[in-house]
């Protein structure tokens, strides 16, 4: 359950942005930049508590460590300067997967003040999250400040409309699933979360049953390959593939795909495909 600490953080750090960032889903971005930076080296930090080693800010990659970035040393045009290099060149770190290498493709820093990045690394440094649950929980908040319309043509589905609409297909653990215009991967992750709690060995009531088995391991890792994502956009790329990971899906298939345009996929078949963007 997120806090109310990380909550005020995480509007704080929307707060910073919004004088050079107006937009929301720019500022969704810039803030899944930071804390997936900060979270891979939380990571590299944990492996060296327990005598381990680095795993990806390595070599080359080693001068743009968090605690790097954050040397009180640096001036605040030296910190700019680093933290662009950082997020520009972090794709081609052979270090990290290929899952973090995509969320940085094509990163870019929208402004250059070096107060503002200050100011708002400074409120990013204070997320420590042990595992991956933690940081979803802040994610799933984050995304809430998106609007339900945007540019471009595009307009996102509220929650809610997305959870009803999941309830009504209820998508099957053996069913394909694509969504080809996904945005954040909302209807995704519903569906996914449906599935669960139709495995979750409880019944309606939530009292145990022996009615129904729990997915296993290996049934939960087959169900998550059948999830697949289309988008135009690389920063709502971005934050869906993050979305996933958070939930979870240790490779999520979101790919770079105009759905109206392009003709390479209109022969694949998919068992539920969903119109929602969120």
């Amino acid at each position: 359950m997120l806090d109310q600490i990380t909550k005020r953080k995480i509007d704080s750090a929307r707060d910073i942005l919004v004088g050079r960032i107006p937009n929301p889903q720019l500022q969704v971005d810039q803030i899944t930049i930071a804390l997936i930076y900060k979270f891979m080296d939380d990571m590299d930090k944990e492996n060296e508590g327990v005598g381990l080693k680095a795993q990806y800010f390595v070599e080359d990659f080693a001068k743009y460590s968090w605690t790097k970035l954050l040397d009180k040393r640096l001036s605040g045009a030296e910190r700019l300067d680093l933290y662009v290099q950082a997020i520009t060149n972090m794709s081609k770190n052979s270090h990290i997967p290929q899952l973090f290498r995509d969320i940085f493709k094509s990163a870019a820093l929208p402004y250059n003040d070096a107060q503002t990045l200050n100011l708002f690394l400074k409120e990013i440094d204070g997320f420590i999250f042990d595992h991956s649950e933690d940081l979803g929980d802040a994610y799933e908040y984050l995304l809430n400040v998106i609007g339900t319309s945007g540019e471009a043509g595009q307009f996102r589905t509220p929650r809610h409309i997305i959870d009803f609409i999941v309830e009504v297909v209820a998508p099957k653990k053996n069913e394909t699933i694509l969504n080809p215009a996904c945005g954040t991967a909302g209807f995704l992750i519903s569906a996914y979360k449906h599935i669960l709690r139709q495995h979750d060995g409880k019944d309606p009531s939530g009292e145990p049953t022996s009615a129904e088995k729990r997915l296993s391991p290996e049934e939960k890792q087959k169900m998550m390959s059948n999830f697949v994502g289309y988008d135009i956009d690389p920063g709502m790329m971005r934050i869906a593939i993050v979305n996933m990971y958070l939930h979870h899906f240790p490779n999520p298939k979101i790919y770079d795909y105009d759905t109206l345009t392009y003709e390479d996929h209109w022969d694949d078949t998919f068992d539920v495909i969903s119109p929602i963007r969120r």
